[in-house]
């Protein structure tokens, strides 16, 4: 009566359901990646930003947040949003927009040439 298990069935089943498994990860992962993408693509035409952020403490932050005609400087805590100061002059907030769209001076890789660059002048 002691039959020996089928080792070729057990792991072809095996396998099946290590199949659907996988299956079903990628098909929640496609998914969710989709609702996040529609998510994204809601935020381009909003008309409030968060142009730059800076934390001074713990829980602590100050944002400049850009609204249609003024940018305001906020303090953040934990339970509390302070505006700080509206900026209504159209200079500077021309200059502030101006230095947002700027390329970041220095890069990673700028770093990188740089401290290399050290190295093959010693070597030299």
């Amino acid at each position: 009566m002691n039959q020996s298990p089928d080792l070729i069935a057990t792991a072809v089943k095996m396998f099946i359901v290590l199949g659907v498994l996988l299956g079903g990860l990628i098909v929640a992962l496609y998914l969710v990646k989709k609702v996040i993408g529609r998510r994204d693509g809601q935020s381009k035409g909003r008309l409030i930003r968060v142009l730059a952020s800076t934390y001074i403490g713990v829980k602590k932050s100050i944002s400049l947040v850009e609204i249609p005609g003024a940018l305001l400087v906020l303090g953040i805590t934990n339970d509390r949003i302070s505006l700080l100061t509206k900026i209504d002059d159209a200079e500077t907030m021309h200059q502030v927009t101006a230095a947002q769209n700027e390329p970041m001076r220095w890069s990673f890789s700028d770093h990188l040439q740089k401290i290399s660059s050290r190295y093959k002048k010693e070597k030299e």
